[in-house]
């Protein structure tokens, strides 16, 4: 799930359920590049949740290497996708139509999370519903987990789409217990283009 949305207000599902009618840009039939990195170097543990999920590419990347997973996204049809292909390549992953600004609705449920992939969902947020998810995070990770997210650079500091590690950094000190522990630029990658990135590993304390 990726794109931009005009500040202060939320992407509907039916915005996104047009652009699945199709294959959005930013759906590339696999895993970006750093959540292979990721998984290589151990750092996912499960259970595993992924933020913004959208056709369940990431999700469907993390069950086959093992992991328990839970993929939610807004859009209805973008779940049904991810169940078919976890139907048809015979993975073991769940998806619920979910938004992602409501993490306590999840807790509430008995959910709880070791790790929680973000594939450029944070990055459209407005600054309001950043704060909001950054407080959710804390209802369904317990100490010791990892949130890591993955989100264009922002180009304007103007503009609040994108993201930079200084953001992160004071969005998760203001939430306290969380620690930033690893930055670094990287790209995101569209069917037709690659954009400057950064992906940000953020653990609870």
């Amino acid at each position: 799930m990726s794109g931009s949305a005009p500040a202060g207000q939320r992407p509907i599902a039916h915005v996104y359920d047009a652009a699945y009618a199709g294959v959005p840009n930013w759906d590339i039939g696999h895993p970006q590049r750093a959540f292979v990195q990721l998984v290589d170097a151990g750092l996912a543990r499960s259970p595993v949740l992924d933020v913004g999920c959208g056709t369940g590419e990431l999700s469907l990347f993390l069950a086959r290497h093992g992991h328990d997973v839970l993929g939610i996204d807004l859009s209805p049809l973008a779940v049904r996708k991810a169940r078919e292909k976890a139907r048809w390549r015979r993975i073991s992953a769940q998806f619920l139509v979910w938004d992602a600004t409501d993490l306590a609705g999840l807790g509430d449920r008995g959910f709880s999370f070791r790790t929680v992939v973000d594939s450029a969902m944070f990055h459209i947020l407005s600054a309001t519903e950043r704060d909001r998810f950054v407080a959710g995070l804390s209802d369904v990770i317990p100490s010791g987990g990892l949130y890591c997210v993955l989100g264009d650079a922002r180009r304007d500091n103007r503009s609040i789409y994108g993201i930079t590690p200084r953001e992160l950094r004071q969005r998760f000190a203001r939430a306290n217990g969380w620690e930033v522990i690893f930055a670094f630029q990287t790209v995101f990658e569209r069917q037709w283009s690659r954009n400057p990135a950064y992906f940000i590993g953020v653990q609870r304390q």
